[in-house]
């Protein structure tokens, strides 16, 4: 499956149904990174009228598998992928509209290409930053990804 907007759209619906209903959506998917959004609504928001924390982590989540998707995908070999650690920190409350956003497409690049050539599992934090409507950071997540070729 070719990795885009409409692509991950389908997952989401229909491997990822709580990313969906909670109104996760892949904003952007560009060489150099991978964007998702998401509007506080009632269904995704906490007891204090602000995005609740696993939603950001679920975006965040979609925008860091997205890039090691699509650089998979673009092998056309057999690799497994699976988050091992995550980190979050959170620095302002999230409301209105949030985007999370992924720059390390050569990071992942380079971990699916060291883990096919060495067929040895491979590890590597990804960062996924949301910002605000007015640019301002609300929260950061890091996840530890593994990445390991199946013929090996």
């Amino acid at each position: 499956m070719k990795i885009t907007k409409r692509s991950i759209w389908y997952f989401t619906v229909f491997k990822l149904p709580l990313v969906y209903i909670s109104g996760i959506r892949i904003s952007e998917i560009n060489e150099d990174r991978v964007e998702a959004s998401v509007r506080l609504r009632w269904i995704n928001q906490n007891p204090f009228r602000s995005l609740f924390w696993a939603v950001q982590g679920m975006a965040a989540e979609l925008t860091t598998g997205t890039l090691l998707m699509r650089e998979i995908e673009k092998q056309k070999k057999p690799v497994s992928m699976l988050v091992i650690e995550t980190k979050a920190s959170f620095s302002k409350k999230a409301k209105g509209r949030i985007r999370f956003s992924c720059e390390q497409a050569k990071d992942a690049k380079d971990l699916v290409q060291k883990a096919l050539s060495s067929g040895d599992g491979q590890l590597h934090w990804f960062t996924s930053v949301g910002i605000d409507e007015s640019g301002d950071e609300v929260s950061r997540f890091s996840f530890y990804w593994s990445v390991k070729s199946k013929s090996a």
